[in-house]
């Protein structure tokens, strides 16, 4: 007996998925994603800790100085620029609500990013890393 593949109940499942695989790689199976542009890739992480008081953004930034590093906040998006000796790091991180930029504070220890927000409205700032 032949199986009819029209009654698979998951093949629209995994037609869709084969078309958003299809989507995000190019034609010759390059990932698009990352083409042209450099950012957070496969080796950092970024988290985002949100409490009643504070945002915390942890971001892994491997091999790179602290005195590499710039940091810009406009109140919703936080800007995390640095560079080292094998790639360069530009990511804007959408922060899930509006921040208080002005207080912000950062430290970077072994390759650890962490800045610290507290919650309010404001204008834009640069932000020191200590």
């Amino acid at each position: 007996m032949r199986r009819d593949d029209r009654d698979e109940p998951f093949d629209d499942i995994f037609r869709e998925i084969e078309r958003m695989m299809n989507e995000m790689m190019g034609a010759d199976g390059t990932d698009m994603r990352f083409e042209g542009s450099a950012g957070f890739g496969a080796d950092t992480h970024v988290d985002i800790h949100e409490t009643d008081e504070e945002v915390r953004v942890v971001a892994d930034l491997p091999g790179v100085e602290k005195a590499d590093i710039e940091l810009q906040c406009d109140g919703q998006v936080l800007t995390v620029s640095a560079a080292s000796d094998r790639r360069e790091y530009d990511e804007r991180v959408s922060l899930p609500v509006r921040v208080d930029e002005h207080s912000a504070s950062a430290t970077y220890n072994n390759g650890v990013l962490e800045v610290i927000f507290e919650r309010a409205d404001g204008g834009s700032a640069d932000i020191d890393v200590s």
